[in-house]
């Protein structure tokens, strides 16, 4: 593909402040895409802009406010979009959080706060996007899942529980869209070193109470946590992924990233159920009551 090709091409980015949405977007930007990078949170901007100052590529980005849990920001994005005229060639559904705590601790409230980001505000905004791009006739949706959203973690279940919704809604989407010349893809990082795991974590009430009847567990699971954060690869290798899949003509349906992600997934397919069960619970910690 020509430079003069991909210099036309436009990119719709959610959660760009930080991340792989951060990089994502420096990423396309570099090689000649119209990054629109939304964000939340307009004063957290600075970050992105520098570093695509640094790389001489602030020209290319265009910073918009999107908090995809907002109906009326997502109309007006689309509205944006199609009043503009041109095509919108890739959309990259990025903007999430997690939320650790025990699946029987979590209230109705948090887990549904999580699927508000996590899967409404990526469906919705996909949806009021998916117009502009049946006219046009073409265009690429990345949904940016987790090794997560395939198989089930102790501490997460909020988060796995957005992500396997997100990944079945994606699936049949591409299912539907593949007629249209509109190609969906899904990305599984493993663990990367992005703030989803501090900054962009919101622990339930009873994960930092005291009195919980699993306080013991929990101290035992935060603390594999942070002990893996040592080993979390470089996220930049999530950016260059989804660029080469908003680049590929014919995407495959899922991308897994990250050794650890490689490695669940094939454990998961060679032990029987019985092992890999109790070796995730021993590794999370949750063998002992």
């Amino acid at each position: 593909m020509s430079r003069t090709a991909i210099l036309k091409k436009t990119v719709l980015i959610t959660g760009s402040s930080s991340g792989f949405g951060l990089l994502t977007s420096l990423t396309l930007a570099r090689r000649g895409w119209h990054v629109l990078a939304t964000m939340r949170d307009l004063g957290r901007r600075e970050k992105l802009e520098s570093a695509a100052r640094e790389f001489g590529a602030l020209e290319h980005i265009e910073v918009l406010p999107l908090d995809v849990t907002n109906t009326d920001q997502i109309v007006q994005t689309a509205e944006l979009v199609e009043k503009r005229g041109e095509p919108l060639h890739a959309l990259v559904n990025n903007a999430g959080f997690a939320v650790p705590g025990f699946a029987e601790e979590v209230t109705d409230a948090e887990l549904r706060d999580q699927f508000e980001t996590n899967f409404f505000g990526a469906v919705a905004l996909t949806r009021a996007l998916i117009p502009r791009m049946r006219r046009q006739g073409f265009g690429h949706v990345v949904m940016v899942s987790s090794i997560s959203g395939r198989t089930g973690f102790p501490g997460v279940s909020s988060y796995v529980a957005s992500k396997f919704a997100l990944e079945g809604w994606a699936e049949t989407l591409r299912l539907e869209m593949a007629a249209l010349g509109i190609k969906v893809a899904i990305v599984e990082p493993g663990s990367f070193e992005t703030d989803i795991w501090t900054r962009n974590a919101k622990l339930t009430a009873k994960m930092s109470d005291r009195g919980s009847p699993n306080a013991a567990r929990r101290e035992r699971w935060q603390a594999r946590i942070e002990a893996s954060a040592k080993s979390r690869a470089n996220p930049q290798a999530v950016a260059d992924l989804i660029a080469r899949i908003v680049e590929t003509p014919e995407p495959k349906l899922r991308y897994v990233i990250g050794k650890d992600a490689k490695m669940a997934l094939l454990m998961r397919r060679m032990l029987p159920s019985g092992v890999f069960e109790r070796l995730m619970v021993k590794l999370s910690g949750m063998d002992r009551a």
